[in-house]
């Protein structure tokens, strides 16, 4: 596969000479460009490989003081071009694929003459691994994505990540890039984190940086400029790794066989020769090239790089409003967070209000001491926490709510509160205010009922920790109207939040299908169920929470009132758990000791019946109860697609993406005919990108 394949947009290689003041010769800048602009980034299939190949050839003919590779502006390389992929014929081609990358991005290793990357931009999976290839790096400040995100697809780095990062950063960081990052939510690294790993070896600021990138090179290439990194610990290496598979057991349960294969490249950069550990990654890779893992860690990709960012159903962004001055109604811990959030994405005044000054000045509080952190950890310098400390203000007076444009509530979870704080607040606000909700249960359209202006307000429920969850439920009620949802959907933008419209239905999605699913679990207890079966029977599925421990994550009180509301809604479906009742009115976290372990006390006030489940009872009961409700929501048109849901449990849940999303997977197992005779997917549908 050494030809550019069909539907391959080959990123060129684009190689220019230039002279540096105070070096004598030329310099090779061999710049990544696929002719489009930043947003269709640079990848390499095989016709980007040979394009860099061939530059390279032509900068060493000129045998130039150095040769450094950079990319076009705001991206260096994104990695591979997962088009490719689909295309493989059989085990060879992937083979091959593999093959090339690493002996075209080899030859920058090997190279008699010294070699540059200078990133300027994105940097993930295969584009990081050619920047490591190099002898030196260089890292811009306005580098957004910088990942190996490989093992949330279900691949693992195959161009030589797992055999360089380690040896370059150390096994605790690379098990951090490689594992523990790709399985948070494809975390990404700042570029400060990266500099500081000693991924790169200067970071400059964006504005200059392939001039001040140029004249580092030179002054390394002089002698002027020394380049000194710490020895790698190679004694604490086992140990790390046999750590982090126990972390992966618990948290994977041995169901994402990418991530341990990782484990088992990262053990052999250890000692291996470097051509043995890049042997190692081409058969890895040839062996979940055609997994099925993969080919639904690309359905989910698609799903969080595209239809995230275009929003099924959303109006046009043209009807936005401005939003100038944020109201945040209640000061208790969401609110505070929903504070900082807004202050630091919009920068515009926020405002929050409570029942009296100690809880107002407690709120404010939260948000100042969690910029302070920021600014202890490096992540924020004291000019920006200044400025985002000064917006956030607090009062008991509604009234500084007056010349709000963007005004959320996060108070009780209660109807009759919610009602009364709109109605309020109405009197107050200006007439072209969108007042927007972050219930994760009630219902939209009753709470805006008596209000003389009910099309201003909306949903817009969050998930916790706020400024870590990534999904934003944007509820549509049944009078909202266009103008207020498309501000909506730009608030949610500018907070950079994947925004997926819903309809005002019980529950919404995520905490709709959370509460059937758990609702099996605490139904299986109260039938009889051992804890520590009903606990581990979803293991299978390697869910990123045991069920009680997301049951202690939520809380048992919250996780009570969800179930409580959708048994009104739905009482065929949805039970309430006595069990859950008696352990909220005990005042207990839930059904585990803070070690994790089952709280003797708490298994002490069960009452449960005499027909225990298995595990795979269990397990099938929950699978088919979430392939029933998906069923009647998509015919209840809560969203537009199935897509939508899959996006919403991916982002709000957790699902893991080497799954494929939840709709994909019940087709795929063949739940979803059995419960509701048919498939969610078009077959085939999940298996490649849109």
């Amino acid at each position: 596969m050494t030809q550019p394949v069909i539907n391959e947009v080959v990123t060129k290689a684009l190689v220019r000479f230039t002279t540096i003041p105070g070096l004598d010769g030329e310099a090779a800048l061999i710049t990544l460009d696929n002719g489009h602009d930043h947003t269709k980034p640079n990848t390499l299939g095989p016709g980007g490989l040979a394009s860099l190949d061939a530059a390279i050839d032509a900068a060493i003919e000129r045998n130039p003081r150095f040769i450094a590779v950079t990319g076009k502006p705001y991206i260096f390389c994104v990695g591979a071009d997962i088009t490719v992929i689909p295309q493989a014929r059989g085990r060879e081609d992937a083979l091959e694929t593999g093959r090339l990358g690493h002996r075209v991005f080899k030859r920058l290793k090997d190279s008699q003459i010294p070699t540059f990357a200078f990133v300027n931009g994105a940097a993930m999976g295969g584009g990081l691994e050619l920047a490591l290839h190099c002898h030196y790096r260089t890292l811009s400040t306005g580098a957004a994505a910088l990942a190996l995100p490989e093992v949330s697809l279900g691949l693992v780095p195959g161009w030589g990540g797992t055999q360089l990062l380690p040896n370059l950063v150390g096994i605790i960081n690379a098990a951090t890039v490689i594992l523990s990052n790709p399985l948070m939510m494809n975390k990404m690294l700042k570029p400060k984190q990266a500099r500081e790993m000693g991924i790169a070896d200067e970071l400059f600021e964006a504005a200059d940086f392939l001039e001040r990138s140029l004249e580092w090179a030179a002054g390394v290439v002089r002698g002027d400029i020394a380049v000194e990194r710490p020895e790698i610990d190679r004694d604490s290496w086992d140990g790390v790794l046999e750590f982090a598979k126990a972390t992966l057991d618990e948290k994977l349960h041995g169901a994402h066989p990418a991530a341990y294969k990782a484990l088992e490249l990262l053990a052999l950069a250890k000692d291996a020769p470097f051509s043995t550990g890049t042997a190692a990654e081409d058969e890895a890779l040839a062996d979940l090239v055609f997994s099925e893992e993969l080919r639904s860690g690309l359905y989910s990709f698609d799903l969080v790089q595209r239809r995230a960012k275009r929003p099924a159903g959303a109006p046009d962004k043209g009807l936005a409003r401005d939003v100038n001055k944020v109201g945040i109604v209640g000061a208790g811990l969401m609110a505070s967070q929903l504070a900082l959030l807004f202050a630091r994405r919009l920068e515009v005044p926020v405002v929050l209000t409570d029942l009296d000054q100690a809880r107002v000045d407690k709120g404010v509080g939260y948000v100042h001491a969690e910029v302070d952190k920021q600014v202890a950890k490096g992540r924020m310098d004291t000019g920006k926490a200044a400025k985002i400390k000064g917006l956030v203000s607090g009062s008991v007076d509604k009234g500084a709510f007056a010349d709000a444009d963007f005004v959320i509530e996060a108070v009780f979870e209660d109807l009759g509160v919610k009602k009364q704080v709109w109605a309020e607040l109405e009197k107050i606000v200006k007439p072209e205010a969108v007042l927007a909700t972050n219930t994760s249960s009630l219902s939209v359209t009753a709470m805006a009922a008596d209000l003389e202006h009910p099309e201003r307000v909306v949903g817009f429920h969050f998930f916790n920790p706020v400024a870590m969850m990534p999904l934003l439920e944007i509820v549509r009620a049944e009078k909202t109207d266009d103008a207020a949802l498309a501000t909506a959907f730009a608030v949610g933008k500018k907070l950079k939040k994947s925004c997926v419209l819903v309809k005002d239905a019980p529950a919404f999605v995520v905490n709709r299908l959370l509460t059937r699913f758990l609702g099996e679990v605490f139904a299986a207890v109260d039938a009889g169920t051992p804890l520590e079966v009903a606990n581990a029977a979803i293991d299978p599925l390697g869910l990123p929470m045991r069920p009680l421990a997301l049951l202690q994550l939520v809380g048992p009180a919250v996780a009570h009132h969800v179930a409580e509301t959708m048994h009104t809604a739905f009482p065929d479906r949805y039970g309430v758990s006595a069990n859950l009742g008696r352990i909220v009115e005990a005042g207990k976290p839930g059904f585990l000791t803070s070690g994790g372990e089952i709280d003797p006390e708490v298994a002490a006030l069960l009452q449960v019946g005499d027909s225990p489940l298995t595990s795979d009872e269990l397990r099938n009961r929950a699978l088919e109860a979430l392939a029933q409700e998906i069923r009647l929501m998509l015919d209840e048109g809560v969203v537009a697609e199935a897509q939508d849901i899959d996006l919403c449990m991916i982002l709000g849940a957790g699902w893991p993406f080497h799954l494929g999303g939840v709709t994909p997977y019940l087709d795929r197992t063949g739940v979803s005919e059995k419960v509701t005779g048919k498939r969610f997917l078009p077959k085939g549908a999940a298996s490649l990108p849109a």
